[in-house]
């Protein structure tokens, strides 16, 4: 986490041109008042700025927005934004369609050159900065596809769900600068980050690289107004440049809601021989019990299908400490976040898709795919090894019942219930399961 953000940060601070930045969450706390900050000083050397966030998370933030769109170097723009501010559930009783469909784009784009892409957002949990950790994957990228990202960077900003800041923010944008970082607050973190700068390690040629042919996945914008279909949606572009996998198909999601098409899907690879594997996070670990309950009720079908299923565990720590509540509907100390996808040793794919209904048919997404045998073996390698130091595997016994499998200080470790879980959780999960909502999920 602290090199991911260290690569941000770095490369504000490097930019000489353009930034050009793009995110579903921007939080005001240490770390996203430290990236608004170096946004600022970029922006005061000369640098053109130039920030997309999607508004559904800015509740609070319309002052210091406004005070960033101000500065004569920074423009703001909110994707499909809340027309009514206070209170904002009024456009989600009167406007849902629209306001139901969100930019979960995530792009860090220096001098048009150099770019962090992934599925992390900006805010402490996913960079290091609080005890609850969102275990994410980002990669930094240079060459040819860096222009393909501006490309949609300019799609997204000149589309018809980009307004202006002005336009919606309805405060005094007298220019004033946004407030900094808490000083003790961001002096520990910078502490804690150290000398670390993957820009400057790129620079010296002191950081490896895999060179490969990448390819940029991306949603049209049309599709925060519902107006994109079929080859223009990132599921239709990822088959077309990934085609089937023949041998090896490793899948990490945070969110993994398969439905019954895609529990076709993966188990007819599977009866064809591919190895099929998914990591996702345990009930315990998850922060929105609702979208565990989406997936939950797919095990049977899916292990009885012959695939593959890993559980990230609660990371340690006290699971009833009040600043771990990661949410109304769950708690968790350490939770994955990841988005990634590994097939037959060839290709990666990285980015915001989370294998769920939402990402394929609601909101905007974006990733890349990349042809490194190296990297996607790191993700496959990691599944006998990282994986169970981290997960459950689930299994299945000879009357059908789910169990877990883990590791603990070496040994072997058996659960027939939600490991980790209360009354209260596992109570909750068969009754959010019949709710009608995989498709919101």
């Amino acid at each position: 986490p602290h090199d991911a953000f260290a690569a941000r940060l770095r490369l504000a601070d490097a930019a000489q041109r353009t930034l050009d930045v793009q995110y579903y969450i921007w939080r005001p706390d240490t770390t996203g008042k430290l990236l608004f900050d170096a946004l600022r000083r970029a922006a005061d050397r000369g640098v053109r700025v130039r920030l997309l966030l999607d508004d559904y998370n800015t509740v609070g933030m319309d002052p210091l927005l406004a005070a960033l769109n101000a500065h004569d170097n920074i423009e703001v723009r909110l994707f499909n934004p809340f027309v009514v501010r206070r209170p904002r559930f009024w456009d989600l009783l009167t406007d849902l369609p629209r306001v139901n469909r969100r930019m979960h784009n995530k792009t860090f784009i220096a001098d048009n050159s150099l770019l962090v892409l992934g599925g992390r957002n900006v805010a402490d949990e996913y960079f290091g900065a609080t005890e609850t950790l969102f275990s994410d994957l980002d990669v930094l990228v240079m060459g040819p596809v860096v222009a393909s990202v501006s490309d949609a960077f300019d799609r997204y900003w000149r589309s018809d769900s980009a307004y202006p800041a002005e336009r919606i923010l309805r405060v005094d944008g007298s220019g004033e600068p946004p407030p900094e970082a808490e000083g003790d607050s961001r002096a520990d973190y910078l502490e804690e980050l150290g000398d670390r700068d993957p820009v400057a390690a790129l620079r010296d040629r002191e950081l490896a690289l895999c060179w490969a042919t990448t390819r940029l996945v991306v949603d049209d914008p049309a599709k925060g107004l519902g107006e994109a279909e079929g080859a223009e949606l990132f599921l239709a572009q990822l088959n077309r440049a990934v085609g089937d996998p023949e041998q090896r198909l490793d899948i990490i999601s945070s969110y993994f809601i398969p439905t019954r098409d895609g529990v076709e899907d993966l188990t007819g690879l599977a009866d064809r021989g591919v190895q099929v594997r998914v990591l996702t996070n345990s009930m315990a670990a998850t922060d929105v019990a609702l979208v565990h309950s989406g997936y939950a009720k797919w095990r049977r079908d899916l292990l009885e299908g012959g695939v593959q299923l890993y559980e990230m565990k609660l990371g340690d720590g006290p699971r009833d400490a009040p600043h771990l509540r990661a949410g109304p509907y769950g708690s968790a100390r350490s939770t994955l976040h990841a988005k990634a996808f590994a097939v037959d040793g060839e290709q990666l794919v990285v980015g915001s898709f989370n294998a769920d209904p939402r990402s394929a048919n609601l909101n905007t997404e974006l990733g890349l795919v990349i042809d490194c045998p190296a990297l996607a073996d790191k993700i496959h390698g990691a599944f006998p090894d990282r994986v169970m130091k981290h997960a459950y595997r689930v299994e299945l016994d000879d009357g059908g019942h789910l169990y877990w499998v883990g590791e603990k200080e070496g040994e072997r470790i058996r659960f027939d219930r939600e490991p980790d879980t209360t009354p209260w959780q596992r109570l909750s999960l068969p009754v959010f399961s019949i709710l009608p909502i995989d498709g919101l999920l």
